[in-house]
């Protein structure tokens, strides 16, 4: 009560005290307030990254992280040498060195699918309440082809037709670059493909999000979407066209669309290369006309036509009246609907600019599986249906023994026709000591006029020079670089020669005679022979089984090549990564899944930054709250010098020591109070101009500085704490003070 009412008496020196020692207040608190806002906002940003970039588990997967450290310490080194030579900095066997040990490993998808629709199936599993959604991804391309605005079919591939045009109009070959991250174990479809390409290169065609229990889209996808005109899809050859927020799509996604023409696009290109100045385009489309476009999927199985004479199947593509019959009898696609991200949605979950389900991936598979080219093939995994010729498994790895027994093997799937032509190309190979004993014969004796007059004319009929230039190179060739050349040209000439008098001598058997013969011999080679007819008979196809399957598009649903796990918020992935750690507790160390979490990574560093700055901001406002308090208790000082005989009365009248010294720490806790509560009131108060300026400026309307409860309350209370230890010395003080002493004193 003697502490109110002091501090009522002296209203100004309150008011002032208490404004003072919520500057510090105010100081944290606002750090606090924006520090939370940015917090806040990331978070948003992690859960909607979530659904853009899941959680991806590839069958391939490829930690780079070695490599990426390579890359980033290329410049750095550790070298201790003077600065007075030029000295080596290894960087070609660090990159090499990296890229050989990066940790490649083979994830068992079609076991961990199992596992998933298992979980996923049980409502009560906590790695079904933390999933928004599973997708599945096989290796296989969707061919969609429409007719542009010139008529002409072209498939609506953004990646495919941007190659084609850099290759045409620029000279760059593009596809190197998907080989390089396919090398890497990135697939074409993954999320952090599409997260490092964007822009006009990223995939147009892009599978939607399915729903639980069977519905054809996500409810996650539709909040984050707005139907501007039609339906989202309910069939399986149902699509809609993706806009961005301003109504567009990018120029190279209209070109793949059909709604503008190649010379357009070629414009642009030839105008960029050129430094020129270019018309926007300001074409527009009205919604019924986007529903109106027919698109046309085509079974990659049924791009491929058995030839009867060959015996191979022949791309339908590679003609026009071939892709027009097959544009003709592909299955037909309709836009429903056309779609746009809300205005809440900082990152969509598309990248594509058409979406279709997952109802048609499925259609399309399970059809393919009835196509004659698929049966062939699986029927012959040893040959390319294609070439004829058979698959190579790693030849550098065979050993005598095992190109003799790949050799022998590939002879007995052949027909009496192609063993007869076989051996010819075998008998026209000499053994090494036939090729070396007619060499010799050649080589020995032959004087340096000699070998240089053969050599000049062979080169000058080769390499299309000019003799004196030719003669001049070999004058300038010492004896054995000269024999060594030689020697090279005659090897070549001998084994021509030797190979036409072979064909000509066995032109006059019949094939029959021939395959006689080469069964005959067959058991009598020894591993050197067949592998000496393997090296220099054997032809390979340029392709894999498995990539041939893929190219015709057979896949299995059961094993897909790359998993998406979308979590319900930031914190559920991890109730999912705990979930895979639970799935490989168990298992074999070949059989565990393992993934890289790259966007995690990347957003818990930028949460990192920001609680880092938020301590340090908070370290250097502190001190004006230390200061502050300061203040406050040499203030108390001055309070108990000005009222010692206000001290005296209350000794004289029976106060104790401890109640006079309570008297003023209730003050010091009372202005405290005040302190942390105008403090944070001021602060509360800023915030709305504060979150004006951060709309105003970065156009982020969800960004928002706010000060939580609990830390309100928190800093009231440190305010009280901090106050109440800055008076204990000037109370301790006044508490000894003599009561005759006091009495006396003006």
């Amino acid at each position: 009560s003697l502490s109110l009412k002091n501090l009522f008496t002296k209203k100004g020196r309150t008011t002032l005290t208490a404004f003072a020692g919520s500057i510090g207040i105010i100081g944290i608190a606002l750090v606090l307030s924006i520090s939370q806002g940015f917090t806040t906002y990331i978070d948003a940003i992690q859960e909607e990254t979530l659904s853009s970039y899941p959680l991806t588990i590839e069958k391939t997967n490829t930690d780079l992280t070695a490599l990426m450290e390579t890359f980033m310490n290329i410049d750095s080194t550790d070298a201790d040498h003077p600065l007075d030579k030029v000295y080596v900095k290894p960087a070609i066997y660090d990159i090499i060195d990296a890229m050989n040990n990066m940790e490649s490993t083979e994830n068992d998808l079609k076991s961990f699918k199992s596992y998933l629709e298992k979980e996923d199936a049980d409502t009560d599993s906590d790695l079904h309440k933390a999933l928004n959604g599973i997708q599945y991804s096989y290796n296989f391309d969707m061919l969609v082809y429409t007719k542009n605005v010139d008529g002409k079919i072209l498939r609506s591939d953004t990646t495919e037709l941007l190659q084609e045009l850099m290759l045409e109009y620029m000279n760059v070959d593009m596809s190197s670059m998907t080989t390089m991250s396919e090398s890497f174990g990135f697939s074409s479809d993954s999320p952090m493909m599409s997260m490092f390409s964007g822009g006009a290169s990223s995939n147009l065609w892009e599978e939607m999000l399915a729903g639980d229990d069977g519905a054809a889209i996500s409810d996650v996808l539709k909040n984050q979407y707005d139907v501007v005109y039609g339906d989202w899809p309910h069939n399986y050859n149902e699509i809609v066209l993706v806009l961005d927020e301003n109504n567009e799509l990018n120029d190279m996604a209209l070109y793949a669309l059909g709604l503008t023409s190649e010379e357009e696009a070629a414009n642009m290109i030839k105008a960029a290369t050129n430094q020129e100045e270019v018309k926007r385009n300001t074409s527009t489309w009205s919604y019924e006309e986007i529903c109106n476009m027919e698109f046309r999927t085509i079974l990659n199985s049924d791009c491929y036509s058995h030839d009867a004479a060959t015996g191979l199947y022949q791309d339908l593509r590679d003609t026009d009246t071939g892709l027009q019959y097959l544009y003709d009898n592909g299955i037909s696609l309709k836009v429903t609907g056309i779609i746009r991200p809300n205005k809440d949605t900082t990152a969509p979950m598309l990248n594509g600019s058409i979406g279709y389900t997952s109802d048609l991936t499925k259609y399309v598979v399970e059809h393919a599986k009835e196509s004659d080219a698929i049966a062939a093939q699986l029927e012959d995994p040893a040959t390319d249906i294609f070439t004829g010729l058979p698959f190579q498994e790693a030849k550098g790895d065979l050993d005598d023994a095992g190109k003799a027994e790949e050799l022998r093997s590939y002879i007995s799937t052949l027909s009496d026709t192609d063993k007869a032509a076989l051996y010819v190309k075998m008998m026209s190979v000499p053994t090494e000591e036939e090729l070396s004993g007619m060499v010799a014969q050649a080589v020995d004796g032959k004087s340096r006029e000699e070998m240089e007059a053969v050599l000049s004319q062979a080169m000058t009929q080769q390499m299309r020079m000019s003799e004196d230039e030719v003669s001049s190179y070999l004058s300038s060739m010492d004896d054995e670089e000269l024999k060594n050349t030689y020697t090279q040209a005659v090897t070549e000439q001998v084994k021509a020669q030797y190979a036409q008098e072979v064909q000509q001598k066995m032109a006059s058997m019949q094939p029959a005679e021939l395959t006689a013969a080469l069964d005959a011999s067959l058991s009598g080679y020894t591993d050197a022979q067949c592998a000496l007819y393997y090296d220099n008979v054997m032809e390979f196809s340029d392709s894999t089984y498995e990539d041939n399957l893929s190219e015709l598009g057979y896949v299995d649903l059961d094993e897909p090549s790359s998993i998406n796990l979308y979590a319900a918020s930031f914190e559920d992935k991890d109730v999912i990564e705990d979930a895979i750690t639970d799935y490989n507790a168990d298992k074999e160390e070949y059989a565990k899944i393992q993934y890289t979490d790259y966007v995690g990574l990347m957003m818990s560093s930028v949460t990192t930054i920001i609680h880092t700055i938020t301590y340090v901001l908070i370290a250097f406002v502190a001190i004006s709250l230390i200061v502050s308090s300061i203040m406050i208790g040499v203030i108390t000082l001055i309070s108990v010098q000005e009222r010692t005989k206000e001290i005296g009365i209350l000794r004289a009248i029976g106060a104790s020591k401890q109640n006079v010294s309570s008297m003023f720490n209730a003050e010091t806790l009372i202005i405290g109070f005040a302190s942390g509560a105008l403090g944070v009131i001021v602060t509360y108060l800023l915030c709305i101009p504060i979150n004006l300026i951060i709309h105003y400026l970065t156009g982020i309307y969800n960004l928002n500085a706010v000060l939580p409860v609990p830390a309100a309350i928190i800093l009231m209370l440190i305010s009280m704490g901090l106050t109440l230890l800055s008076g204990l010395i000037p109370s301790r003080s006044a508490s000894k003070k003599d009561p005759v002493v006091a009495l006396r004193s003006e």
